[in-house]
């Protein structure tokens, strides 16, 4: 079986990138795997990629590069029609609303198309018109399947629930010895890093020796760097830079903090439970909420008034309990489990079986 699936860039650091690469390499222990990238920014992609999984982009973006396709969104999306046209696979697996619906309108009809969608579409109206086209929509959680469910309402093709995968193992296990907090992904007003290093500021306070390592860039990297200086942590929070291999740096770590205030895929939160680190998040936010369970794997905050305090005071309360720590640990050993890349392997191809 020839599976081929899309994305906007596989080259970008992203959750929605790492998770199709995870799934990519997992599809190709058993079945022809390419990975299609609609631009192509970078010599090589951020994340690692599986040694039998073929790349190829439809416009090359890099810099001196001579493309028949010049600049343009027109211009990409002529050649992206073009390739799903002609495209010749027994299965098309498709990472964003915007790429789902060209799917939908120019792959071949005898071609099974499954969107893999990880949020809510911006723009409801055309998902409803065309998505009924494809064969199916696959999320990674059980409340994104009843989202989805409610959008595309009686006509839209079945919604399924399949759980991102994370990298094939051996994974690196932290010792839970390291006085570090650590967060990693990008630095983006979403992510809200502000608030975990105005939290982390009351554990410095209170724990001098403990430090927090911020994972990632972006552009709030000097605002965030401004607030460091503004709250005297130079000594207390480092900012380490973009990494391909977060769940080593995670892996260092005893507790990994996440304060996203709303969306987030929450593959950070899986790749730290991967390494055997608990996690402390705030409640609402859509990809810890998922994962996170209150003494089993980590520690969910109420988002609301004296959040940031209550942030501290959890990661406080942590850091004083070897035991609890190391207790949340093997919970989220057995969390990671239930994501592992040939797991989750199986499950699509079981569905991919079903639907053909």
């Amino acid at each position: 079986m020839k599976v081929s699936l899309l994305l906007s860039s596989a080259y970008g650091m992203r959750g929605d990138v790492r998770s199709t690469l995870n799934l990519a390499a997992a599809l190709a222990e058993r079945h022809e795997v390419e990975v299609i990238s609609l631009r192509r920014q970078k010599e090589k992609p951020f994340f690692p990629v599986g040694q039998r999984v073929a790349m190829r982009s439809v416009v090359d973006a890099r810099p001196g590069v001579r493309r028949l396709f010049p600049g343009g969104q027109v211009r990409t999306e002529v050649a992206l029609w073009r390739l799903l046209r002609n495209l010749r696979s027994d299965v098309l697996i498709t990472s964003r609303p915007a790429l789902s619906i060209q799917a939908a309108r120019h792959a071949p009809r005898e071609m099974l198309k499954i969107a893999r969608e990880w949020s809510r579409p911006a723009v409801p109206g055309p998902v409803k018109r065309l998505y009924p086209r494809l064969d199916a929509v696959v999320t990674a959680t059980e409340s994104g399947q009843e989202e989805w469910v409610r959008l595309l309402e009686e006509g839209g093709p079945a919604v399924h629930a399949v759980p991102d995968a994370l990298p094939g193992g051996p994974w690196p296990r932290s010792r839970m010895d390291n006085r570090i907090v650590a967060a990693g992904g990008r630095w983006v007003p979403v992510k809200a890093y502000d608030r975990l290093i105005r939290a982390f500021a009351v554990v410095a306070d209170k724990r001098p020796d403990w430090r927090l390592r911020l994972y990632g860039g972006g552009p709030e990297e000097r605002r965030l760097r401004a607030l460091v200086g503004e709250l005297n942590l130079h000594n207390h929070v480092y900012f380490m830079g973009t990494t391909p291999d977060l769940a080593g740096e995670f892996a260092k770590a005893s507790i990994v903090a996440n304060t996203s205030s709303s969306e987030d895929l929450g593959m950070n939160v899986l790749e730290a439970m991967g390494c055997g680190v608990p996690v402390v998040a705030f409640e609402g936010a859509r990809g810890p909420t998922e994962f996170v369970a209150t003494g089993y794997n980590g520690v969910l905050v109420p988002d609301g008034a004296g959040a940031l305090e209550m942030f501290a005071a959890a990661l406080l309360a942590l850091i004083d309990d070897e035991r609890r720590r190391r207790s949340l640990a093997a919970g989220a050993l057995d969390t990671a489990l239930r994501h592992a890349a040939g797991e989750v392997g199986e499950q699509w191809e079981k569905l991919i079986a079903d639907l053909r």
